[in-house]
C-alpha cells in the first residue's frame, strides 16, 4: 500500500514501486502461491463491463470504510478546534527546490511527494485510524470495476487551485503522464498496469489496467497528488529542474517567506475549497506552519529548550531521559508524554548492499550479526528503553512469529529446497546476550560462520580475507555511512566487536544530501535505515524487494535483491483477497526475508514520545497511526482567543 514514513522520514519516508506485467515467471511458485485461487491476472479487456459498479464516497481495500458518507469527522480530531496562532517545527539537513516530485534536489519538508501535503491535494485520502480506507477530496466519488480492471473518478465541482482556475480531468491526465515520464522513478512502476487515462468530460476520468484482480491498484491510483497543469505548462517552466519558485497548489495551505536551506512557512488559506469536507473537520488549524533547518541534532535540540520551536517528538532514548531539564521559574510549562501506537515499526537496522562481494555470502551476513551486542548497548545508551526488532513488519499482526502456520506451509513446502532451510525449523530471533559486555560466546560463533564463508586466514594486520577464483585478495572489510553522528556511541563498540574477530569496518558521516546521493546511487557498503511499512502491504513491496527496482537508482531496494520466489510472494500479497490471506502471504514473505539475513536488525519502541511547550494543544485522541502534529492540533494561543470571543458574546 502507501507510507506511512513520516519524515525520519528520510523518512523517510518514503519508496514504492510496481513495474507492468513481472507477472509469475516461475510456474511452480505461481501454483503455489494461487493454490487457493487467490491471485487471477489477465490481462483486462476492452469492451465495456456489463455491469455498472455503483460510485462511493469512500473505499476500504479489505472490507468496507469505517466512516459512513454522512459522517461528519473522524475520531482523532476535536471537531471544535480553534483556528489561528503559529506551530513552529525543527528539521535537520537543508533543502534547495520546492519540487518534491523529482529526484534532483532537497525538497522542503512540508512537501509530499506521493500523497498530499500542506499545499496540495489527491483525488482522495486515507483515514488514519484505519489500515487502508481512502475518502473523496478532488474526486466526490470513486467507482471500480467488478473484476477491478478499471477505476473512475468524478471530480468535486468547487475544487480549484489557488488561482481560481478549477481543477479538471486535463490536470488528473497531465499529472499522471507528467510524474511517470519525468517524476521520481517509483512513480512509472508504482503505477505500472495503468494501460491509459481518459477524460469523460471535464469533471470525470478513467484510468484502465492492463491487469485484472489487483484489488489495490485502484487505491493507489487514488492516492495521486494532482498538479495544475496550467501552470507547469507555462513558457519557461521546466518540471524535470529543481526549482525556488513558489508553486501553485491546490491544498488548504499557501508558501509563505521561504529561505533557502533555512526556513520555510506556510500560510492557511481562509477561502480553501475543501475547509467544509468532513474528512478535515478540525484540522488544519494554524495559521502559519513554519520549518526551521538545524544542522546537528544537539544544536536542535538545545534550540527546542529555548524554545525557538514548539514541539518534537523524541527519538533518542538518552535525551528523551536526561536532556529535557528546565527550569520551571524561568520557563513556561513544558509537558512530556509517551503515547502508546499500533503503527507498523518496519525494519530499523544495518543494511548490507549485496551488490558489494564481501555481502554476497549469506554466512558473513549472518555472522556479524553474533558481533552486535544489542543487550549491552541498550542498557549503557538507553536505558533499557528499546525492544530488539526480529520482523520486517514490527509492532503489527503482519509479523511473523513462532513456525509457520498450516496456511503458510501451503505456500513454503514447495519452496523447501529455494529458501533456508530453518524458514521451516525455528522462528527467527536475533542473536541474544547477557548485557555484560562479554559476548564471547556469541563471537566464537560468529568466527565460525565467517571460517565457514571461507575467511580463515588473518593478515598482517589482523584482518580476514580470502582467495578468489582469480587468484585475487578479498579482505572482509566494509564502511557503514550515515548522515548523522546520533549512532555513533551504538557503533563504535560494534566496530570494536567486529575487530575482535578479524573484520575491519569504519563508520562515515556524511552531509544528508550527500548521503541520499550515494544510497540513490546504491554507492554503499552499510547504511543505518528504516524500511518503513504501512498496515496493508502491496505493491510498494516491489520498490523494497522487487528483481527490477534492484538496479533502478532511487529505488528502495537498497539491498539489491534478485530472486524470483520473493518476486512471487509479492505478487501474492499483491492479490490477497482478504485480510487472513494478506497476513498469511506477509508473514511468508517476512519470514524468507529474515531468514536471508538481508539486514542486521537493530531496534524499535512501540510509543511516541512527545514533548511540547503550552503553546500548543492536542486532541484526547490521536490516530493509532500517526500524531498528526501539523494536521490535527492547534494554537493555546487561538484557544484563549476564542474563549474571550464566546465570553464577550
Amino acid at each position: 500500500m502507501r507510507f506511512t514514513f513520516q519524515h525520519t522520514a528520510l523518512m523517510l519516508c518514503t519508496a514504492i514501486a510496481f513495474v507492468a506485467s513481472p507477472l509469475y515467471a516461475n510456474e511452480e511458485i505461481k501454483k503455489t502461491i494461487d493454490a487457493d485461487q487467490s491471485a487471477i491476472i489477465e490481462p483486462a479487456a476492452n469492451t465495456e463491463p456489463t455491469v455498472h459498479p455503483v460510485p462511493q464516497h469512500a473505499i476500504a481495500l479489505h472490507g468496507t470504510p469505517k466512516y459512513p458518507i454522512d459522517f461528519t469527522h473522524v475520531d482523532y480530531v476535536n471537531p471544535d478546534a480553534p483556528k489561528g496562532g503559529t506551530i513552529r517545527q525543527h528539521v535537520i539537513g537543508t533543502f534547495d527546490t520546492l519540487n518534491p516530485f523529482i529526484v534532483k534536489g532537497s525538497p522542503a519538508a512540508g512537501l509530499n511527494y506521493l500523497r498530499s501535503g500542506l499545499i496540495y491535494e489527491s483525488l482522495m485520502q486515507n483515514a488514519w485510524d484505519e489500515p487502508f480506507s481512502l475518502y473523496g477530496v478532488i474526486a466526490k466519488d470513486i467507482t471500480i470495476a467488478e473484476d477491478k480492471s478499471w477505476v473512475k473518478f468524478n471530480l468535486r465541482e468547487d475544487a480549484h487551485w489557488h488561482d481560481g482556475v478549477p481543477i479538471t480531468a486535463a490536470d488528473v491526465i497531465w499529472t499522471f503522464e507528467t510524474l511517470t515520464q519525468k517524476g521520481q522513478p517509483f512513480y512509472k512502476a508504482y503505477w505500472g498496469d495503468v494501460e491509459s487515462i481518459s477524460a469523460d468530460g471535464e469533471k470525470s476520468v478513467t484510468f484502465t489496467f492492463s491487469v485484472k484482480g489487483n484489488a489495490e491498484l485502484p487505491l493507489i491510483i487514488a492516492e495521486l497528488t494532482i498538479l495544475p497543469k496550467h501552470y507547469w505548462t507555462q513558457e519557461g517552466r521546466e518540471f524535470d529542474k529543481t526549482t525556488l519558485d513558489i508553486p501553485l497548489g491546490s491544498g488548504p495551505y499557501k508558501i509563505g517567506k521561504v529561505e533557502a536551506g533555512r526556513s520555510i512557512e506556510y500560510v492557511r488559506n481562509p477561502d480553501w475549497w475543501g475547509k467544509d469536507l468532513p474528512l478535515f473537520k478540525g484540522m488544519n488549524n494554524f495559521d502559519t506552519i513554519r520549518y526551521d533547518y538545524y544542522k546537528d541534532d544537539n544544536v536542535a535540540h538545545e534550540a527546542f529548550l529555548s524554545q525557538n520551536y514548539d514541539v518534537k517528538i523524541e527519538n533518542t532514548s538518552k535525551t528523551w531521559h536526561e536532556n529535557y531539564k528546565v527550569s520551571k521559574k524561568k520557563k513556561p510549562h513544558l509537558t512530556k508524554e509517551e503515547v502508546h501506537h499500533s503503527r507498523p515499526a518496519g525494519m530499523t537496522a544495518f543494511i548490507y548492499n549485496i551488490r558489494r562481494p564481501v555481502f554476497q555470502d549469506i554466512s558473513v551476513r549472518e555472522a556479524l550479526n553474533y558481533a552486535y551486542d544489542f543487550e549491552w548497548s541498550n542498557k549503557q545508551y538507553a536505558y533499557g528503553d528499546y525492544i530488539r526488532t526480529d520482523s520486517f513488519f514490527e509492532n503489527s499482526d503482519l509479523a511473523s512469529t513462532e513456525l509457520p502456520s498450516e496456511a503458510e506451509l501451503v505456500i513454503l513446502e514447495p519452496l523447501r529446497d529455494k529458501i533456508p532451510e530453518s524458514v521451516f525449523t525455528t522462528a527467527y530471533t536475533p542473536p541474544l546476550t547477557d548485557g555484560s559486555g562479554n559476548a564471547r560466546k556469541n563471537l566464537q560463533t560468529a568466527i565460525s560462520k565467517l571460517e565457514s564463508a571461507g575467511y580463515t586466514t588473518l593478515n598482517t594486520d589482523g584482518y580476514r580475507y580470502k582467495t578468489l577464483e582469480d587468484g585475487t585478495l578479498q579482505v572482509l572489510e566494509f564502511q557503514i555511512l550515515h548522515y548523522s553522528p546520533t549512532y555513533e556511541r551504538w557503533i563504535l563498540p560494534f566496530i570494536k566487536n567486529l575487530k575482535r574477530i578479524g573484520v575491519k569496518a569504519n563508520f562515515r558521516i556524511v552531509d544528508s544530501a550527500q548521503f541520499q546521493r550515494r544510497v540513490d546511487t546504491f554507492d554503499f557498503d552499510i547504511i543505518i535505515s528504516n524500511i518503513g511499512q504501512s498496515s496493508s502491504p502491496g505493491n510498494e513491496q516491489r520498490e523494497f524487494w522487487g528483481t527490477d527496482r534492484a538496479d533502478m537508482n532511487g529505488s528502495r531496494n537498497y539491498i539489491g535483491i534478485k530472486d524470483p520466489v520473493i518476486d512471487e510472494l509479492i505478487n501474492g500479497i499483491i492479490h490477497a483477497t482478504s485480510r487472513e490471506d494478506l497476513l498469511t502471504k506477509t508473514h511468508v514473505l517476512d519470514r524468507i526475508l529474515l531468514w536471508n539475513h538481508y539486514v542486521l536488525p537493530m531496534w524499535h519502541y512501540p510509543k511516541w514520545r512527545l514533548a511540547y511547550w503550552d503553546t500548543l494543544r492536542r486532541p484526547e485522541t490521536l490516530s493509532h497511526i500517526s500524531p498528526m502534529i501539523t494536521q490535527t492540533w492547534w494554537s493555546s494561543e487561538a484557544e484563549q482567543a476564542a474563549a474571550k470571543t464566546k465570553v464577550t458574546k
